[in-house]
Order: C-alpha cells, then structure tokens, then sequence
C-alpha cells in the first residue's frame, strides 16, 4: 500500500475500483487523513487492508469476520484477530486459542505461541481474517464504526457471496453477524458471539468453530484448513490454492 490508502496490490484493486471511487470512501479518506495525523488511530495507515493483501479474491476459502480492530498500542496489523510476533496476546485472541483447544486439541507449546498470533499461517491457507470496520481510535472501541466502513466491508462480503465456489464464513460479534443476509445459501454461514471476555461465555465457547469449516470444506471435496499452523513463519510467501467443486446449503 502506498500514501493513497486504496491501493492493494492485487485483484481486490480491479474488483474494488467502483467503491474505492466513490464518495463514501473519498470521505473516510479525508477523515483518515486527519485522524492518523492529529490522534492515534489503529492499525498504522499502511496495514489497514493488510487481511486483502494477504489473501487474495480467488483464493479464499474461509472469512473469519470481526467487529473492529484491537484498540491498544502496537496490537493490531491489519487481520482481524491477529497481532505481530512477540505482541502479548489480547483477550480476544487468547480466547479464540482456548477455543481451538477446546473444538480440536490443538494446544501450542510456548515457543510456537509466540507467533502462533500473527495467524500467517491460517491467511496462507486462505483464511481471510476481516473486520466489519478497518480502523480504530484508540482506546475507543467503534469509533470508527459509523466512519462508512460497513459499506465498504458489505461489498467485500456480497463479491465473496457471488462465488460459485462454497466458502465458509465464520462471523464473529454482532457487527459480523449482521453482514449474514449478504451471504448467499450455497455457502457455509457460523456465527456466535464475539470471542472477547464481555461476550464468550455467551456462547462462543463451545460453539465448535474450527471443526465445523473443516466438515464444511471436506463434504464439499476441499482440503481442511491446519488450524495448527497459525503462526507458520513457512507459509508467509505461500499463495492458497485455488479450489473447485460444488457445495450444499448448509447455515450452523
């Protein structure tokens, strides 16, 4: 990404052009341009579509969708949920691990713990990790909700959701819930509460996310994702590969 905020590097940028143009995002421009300037905002300007870098339009096969970016100094990069190596894990994300122990028996040793948090290795298996708005002021949580964000991640969802192939979106918190009338009935929809502290035991804890995208992506003739393989320093240059097949209506 350069100084220009909507410049991508790949197909996203052809596919976007239209909501890049328009006014809507002209303005959260504008206001962007201001608040990195005058305040704190979150993630640094050259990483806030750092989750559409990572996994490009052809090559998704999973969405895992947020509310909004971490809101504290030097957490967040970009991908909903992750930090980088050797930033101490938030709430949420830790939350998310004891999930995956819980839904799969992966549990890291310390060491891979340090960088299981980048979640690389989920994004190189095509794993897009997206939140309903880009940015953050800090220590304020949704302050940039109404900022026009929604629009811009509403069109991201509806191209997705014009996929032939199946993908399995994970919605996470009421922002990422409400995007769920966007997504077509061929695809694969699991939704629970957010996976932060206020909300987990609300039912994100049990809700089995992991082994459910994978029983999705396996019934349909798709390889699983190795939710293990999350902070794989390997697969930072790896491109997901493409999958065909056809799919069911399937909503959890």
């Amino acid at each position: 990404m350069n100084e220009h905020l909507f410049n991508i590097g790949n197909e996203w940028d052809a596919l976007l052009k239209p909501e890049f143009e328009a006014e809507y995002c002209q303005s959260i421009k504008r206001t962007l341009d201001t608040e990195y300037k005058t305040g704190k905002v979150y993630p640094p300007r050259d990483r806030v579509f750092a989750a559409l870098q990572m996994v490009d339009y052809a090559s998704v096969r999973v969405c895992i969708l947020g509310q909004d970016p971490y809101h504290g100094a030097g957490q967040a990069n970009g991908m909903a949920f992750a930090v980088c190596e050797g930033i101490p894990h938030p709430p949420s994300l830790a939350n998310i691990f004891a999930e995956l122990k819980s839904d799969c028996g992966i549990a890291f040793s310390p060491l891979d713990l340090k960088r299981a948090g980048t979640l690389l290795g989920w994004a190189a298996q095509g794993v897009l990790l997206l939140n309903a708005s880009l940015t953050v002021r800090e220590a304020s949580p949704q302050s940039h909700a109404a900022l026009g964000w929604g629009r811009l991640t509403d069109a991201i969802i509806n191209m997705l959701s014009q996929r032939k192939q199946p993908i399995v979106f994970i919605l996470w918190g009421a922002s990422a819930i409400a995007k769920s009338k966007l997504i077509a009935p061929h695809h694969c929809i699991i939704s629970s509460p957010h996976p932060s502290p206020l909300s987990a035991h609300r039912g994100f804890f049990g809700s089995k996310p992991f082994t459910k995208a994978n029983e999705f992506l396996t019934k349909n003739g798709f390889s699983a994702i190795d939710w293990g393989s999350a902070g794989e320093k390997a697969c930072l240059k790896q491109k997901a590969a493409y999958y065909e097949g056809g799919g069911s209506i399937t909503r959890i």
